[in-house]
């Protein structure tokens, strides 16, 4: 734990441009697209104030499966922020490790979480990974180069 926090730590400093994005949820957030069963591919963190899911679109095929971050700050109404995390808008990943999700809490950080992937590379569906942060007082999702 004390590796990946280390890790983590030093993507902050990171400058390159990464694969990943965070987009407000859409028709790609909708609850049909939680993989089944929903007790093996949702969790919580927080104190139930942050939940991750994985988010399986079916389409593209290729690129089906998103992530899905409920957590605070909280709307007027009471409700989470609403985001999920693709490779770019609307195109996810070929497949995502559920079962591998690890998060740490880090004070000046918020909530990390890690968890494995595969990229696709154009030709090659090869091994990857996935870590971000999320300040729950601002909301800020960052996503850190691998």
């Amino acid at each position: 734990m004390i590796r990946f926090l280390c890790a983590v730590i030093m993507g902050l400093y990171a400058t390159s441009v990464t694969a990943q994005q965070v987009q407000d949820c859409d028709w790609i957030a909708r609850a049909d697209a939680i993989v089944e069963p929903w007790k093996d591919n949702t969790r919580t963190f927080a104190n139930g104030n942050v939940r991750l899911a994985l988010l399986d679109t079916v389409e593209p095929a290729a690129a089906a499966f998103h992530i899905l971050v409920l957590s605070p700050p909280y709307g007027e109404l009471g409700e989470r922020q609403c985001k999920t995390i693709g490779v770019q808008q609307n195109i996810g990943f070929p497949g995502v490790d559920f079962k591998s999700l690890e998060a740490a809490y880090h004070p000046s950080i918020g909530l990390v979480f890690e968890l494995k992937l595969q990229v696709f590379d154009g030709s090659n569906f090869d091994p990857g990974q996935l870590q971000f942060s999320l300040n729950q007082s601002t909301g800020e999702i960052v996503i850190f180069d691998q």
